[in-house]
């Protein structure tokens, strides 16, 4: 057995130890989040949110395409290579419905044995979706799940998410990214109630001291991506949201008697979160379970997939993919998260004055958003990959006033 192969099975191993170990949390400790019946107010205890308390800051290079994901197939020598990759922001949340789309043009070369590419998010449900139709899956990469710029999310249930422009998408992308959505959505829903709750949903927030109110439209005549290559203004980004109303939780707006936070108006939702140490130790002893194998190797050039046994490659290779496919249209969007220790008493989430806080079991993650007025252009074109201390020195200042101002101290 070759040292890889080893080095595979080992993580097999430690992936079901973790997962048993997830077990062992007292499922009281999701229990404790207290969701309000409607006309009262939750109890929602103030976070320890401080810079002092700082342990980990995260930078995540989101693979936005204009058109949306590429998901078409060529002929690499004598290999059939299907790409899949440019999922924006919306990567954790369509990944399954992704997945299904490409493995079924894998299934329709009727070859059993496939190299999928990456093993972030994206390639890790490619692997796996494609085993439960029965092929024998290797993944190639060049870094395993936890090292990879998945875990640098922020883990939450966001669709449409910078996902494309809605002039280059075209009006035939909305179908798809519904059929992705729904398919994603119902997949994720099997995962609920696991030991480790490596799916889950939490309460959210949204907070204002002024009335909710729409993003204004741009001007007439602005710079937009047809007039210069590149997004322009927030009001290009693709919204789909409307086409999945029916399955997915409605935000309801809070009256006084409602709003637990000392600020004017609030907005409630149900939002779906996934805990990255849970769930990703669930998928990688799922896939090595049905006999998966993992090769640590890294491609610098998609011409490189011609000395692979496998006749089908899947190419997952998330941002990578500008250098590894020499993709110009695939563009950076830069985010940064700054993880707490977690709290298991106070597991909600709230957006304030630009910045996003989710309390998770494994940490509590604040969030960046938009401090200036730009909504979904922050971080476009932004491949700057390093921590930057004085972004979080704000996002947690905003949480550190506002739990300040709260009833109650925290413990």
């Amino acid at each position: 057995m070759k040292r890889r192969d080893l080095f595979a099975g080992s993580f097999a191993l430690g992936a079901v130890a973790a997962r048993n170990s997830w077990a062992s949390v007292p499922a009281a400790a999701a229990a404790l989040q207290r969701t309000a019946t409607p006309g009262t107010m939750p109890h929602l205890p103030p976070l320890r949110v401080h810079m002092n308390q700082l342990t980990d800051t995260k930078v995540c290079l989101r693979p936005f395409r204009a058109a949306g994901p590429r998901l078409d197939v060529e002929k690499i020598g004598d290999k059939t290579v299907i790409h899949h990759y440019g999922h924006g922001g919306s990567g954790w949340s369509l990944s399954w419905g992704s997945a299904d789309i490409v493995v079924g043009k894998a299934a329709s070369t009727l070859e059993k044995r496939v190299a999928v590419i990456g093993c972030g998010v994206i390639g890790l449900t490619t692997a796996l979706t494609a085993q439960r139709t029965g092929m024998d899956v290797t993944i190639y990469t060049k870094d395993l799940l936890p090292h990879t710029r998945s875990v640098r999310a922020n883990g939450s249930w966001t669709p449409d998410s910078r996902i494309a422009l809605t002039k280059p998408a075209g009006p035939g992308f909305a179908s798809l990214w519904e059929q992705m959505a729904r398919y994603s959505w119902k997949t994720y829903r099997d995962y609920l109630g696991l030991p480790g709750n490596p799916i889950d949903f939490r309460d959210s927030y949204t907070l204002s001291d002024t009335p909710f109110d729409q993003t204004p439209e741009p001007p007439a005549g602005s710079p937009d991506y047809a007039s210069t290559g590149k997004p322009q203004n927030s009001a290009e980004f693709a919204e789909y949201g409307e086409l999945i109303k029916d399955i997915i939780p409605n935000a309801d707006v809070l009256d006084a008697s409602e709003n637990p936070f000392p600020v004017a108006h609030a907005k409630r939702k149900n939002l779906m979160i996934f805990n990255f140490g849970a769930y990703g130790h669930l998928l990688l002893s799922e896939f090595f379970q049905a006999g998966g194998k993992i090769v640590v190797r890294e491609f610098h050039t998609p011409a490189e997939f011609k000395t692979l046994s496998e006749p089908v490659v899947i190419n997952c290779p998330g941002y990578g993919a500008r250098a590894l496919c020499q993709d110009e249209s695939l563009i950076p969007i830069r985010g940064q998260t700054n993880w707490l220790p977690p709290q298991a008493n106070s597991l909600y989430g709230v957006r304030y004055k630009g910045a996003a806080l989710l309390c998770k079991t494994d940490g509590i993650m604040v969030q960046a958003l938009d401090f200036t007025g730009l909504g979904d252009m922050v971080g476009v074109n932004n491949s700057f990959e390093h921590p930057d201390r004085s972004e979080a020195e704000k996002a947690i200042g905003i949480f550190e006033d506002l739990f300040a101002r709260m009833k109650g101290q925290p413990a």
